[in-house]
Formats: structure tokens, C-alpha cells, sequence
């Protein structure tokens, strides 16, 4: 009864670091694939998002007072969303790179 206990044990324990390996690849895997998501998202939103800002500011300036000024701080957001997401963009691979250093190697460029 007791080696039946203890060979379970092992077992159990040989299967969990056997998964806790596989899980640490697929973390690896999945940080990867965000990273690479946001390198190839977030130019795009804030490209999108300094036109919206062009078109906001303009269509503000054609119309009245009150309108303009509401205008000039949606346009102001949306300049520094195009910010914080070129931010991102910059600072994503180092920062995850920092903190999943021990899973190995994050990659950004899909390869």
C-alpha cells in the first residue's frame, strides 16, 4: 500500500513538471504572439488615430465657439492615444523581455 502511494506521487510529480515545461513553451508562444500583434496593430491605430485628429481639429475650426473647443480636446485625445500607442509599440519587446526572462527569448518580428 505504501509503494503504491509513493509510486503515485512520483508519477504525479513527474507529470506536473512535464506539463509545467509545456505550459512555460506555451506561455513563451503566447507572449510572443501578443507582441507580435502589437507591433503590427498599433502603428496602424495610431496612424488612424493622428488622421482622426487632423479631420477632429479642422472640422472644429469651420464651426462655433463652443464647438471648437470641444473639438480641440477630442482632438488632443486622440494625439495622445497615437502616443501612448507608439509608446507601446517601442517599449512592448524590452518590457516583456524583462519580465518573462525566464521563459527564453521573446520575439517580436514573427520568427
Amino acid at each position: 500500500m505504501r509503494f503504491k502511494i509513493i509510486a503515485f506521487a512520483l508519477l504525479a510529480s513527474i507529470a506536473v513538471l512535464f506539463s509545467a515545461t509545456s505550459m512555460l513553451y506555451s506561455v513563451q508562444n503566447a507572449v510572443s504572439q501578443l507582441c507580435i500583434s502589437l507591433k503590427s496593430m498599433l502603428p496602424v491605430v495610431a496612424m488612424m488615430m493622428l488622421v482622426l485628429a487632423g479631420v477632429i481639429y479642422a472640422a472644429g475650426q469651420i464651426l462655433g465657439a463652443e464647438t471648437r473647443a470641444r473639438a480641440n480636446v477630442w482632438a488632443t485625445a486622440c494625439l495622445t492615444g497615437a502616443l501612448i500607442a507608439i509608446l507601446i509599440v517601442v517599449v512592448a519587446q524590452p518590457v516583456l523581455q524583462m519580465i518573462y526572462a525566464d521563459a527564453g527569448t521573446i520575439s517580436c518580428d514573427g520568427t
